[in-house]
């Protein structure tokens, strides 16, 4: 009779993907950086900025670490941050602060595409990896073009923010870009 009860302890529940990224304050913290970072730059310079946003970065770290919450995404969120603060300094541009971003948004479209090409369109392939539904969706064709279908719209997405990213950095627009980005 308690054995139903012990089955069910047993599984760990899966997380989501919001959950995984740190649920809603995940993504307000993610933002954080870069809401300093651009108003730092006017007011103190790009080195003001990028220690200021290093210092965010590391309070979110410190303030998750302090409320024992997961690590993993300020963890990952520090990394970016000071991956983008590297390539501004280097740079010695504000705007080299979204460089890893922009491109990022390339590299994400490039993949989508490939994985269409080969026929293994990733979305279906992440969908029925956190689903469990292993792969046999593959051998049901209008399965199939529908996940090819949906990676091609993330593709274009992703090409869409590539290409307006990548004009607003062309053109110097620092503060369009930091909205773009968040957005």
């Amino acid at each position: 009779m308690g054995d139903d009860a012990d089955d069910s302890d047993d599984e760990a529940p899966t997380r989501t993907l919001l959950e995984q990224m740190g649920g809603v304050s995940g993504l307000v913290y993610s933002s954080l950086p870069i809401l300093v970072f651009v108003p730092a730059n006017a007011w103190f310079g790009l080195r003001g900025a990028i220690i200021a946003a290093l210092a965010t970065a590391t309070a979110i770290l410190v303030y998750r670490l302090v409320r024992r919450e997961d690590l993993s995404p300020a963890l990952s969120g520090f990394i970016g941050v000071a991956i983008c603060a590297f390539i501004a300094h280097r740079t010695g541009d504000a705007k080299g602060y979204f460089l890893f971003g922009i491109w990022t948004m390339l590299v994400y479209s490039a993949v989508l595409v490939v994985s269409i090409i080969v026929r293994w369109p990733l979305i279906g392939v992440v969908w029925n990896l956190v689903n469990g539904a292993g792969t046999q969706w593959r051998a049901h064709r209008p399965t199939l073009i529908a996940y090819d279908l949906a990676t091609a719209v993330w593709a274009a997405v992703f090409i869409a923010r590539y290409l307006v990213q990548s004009h607003l950095y062309d053109t110097g627009h620092t503060g369009l870009l930091a909205a773009t980005r968040i957005g």
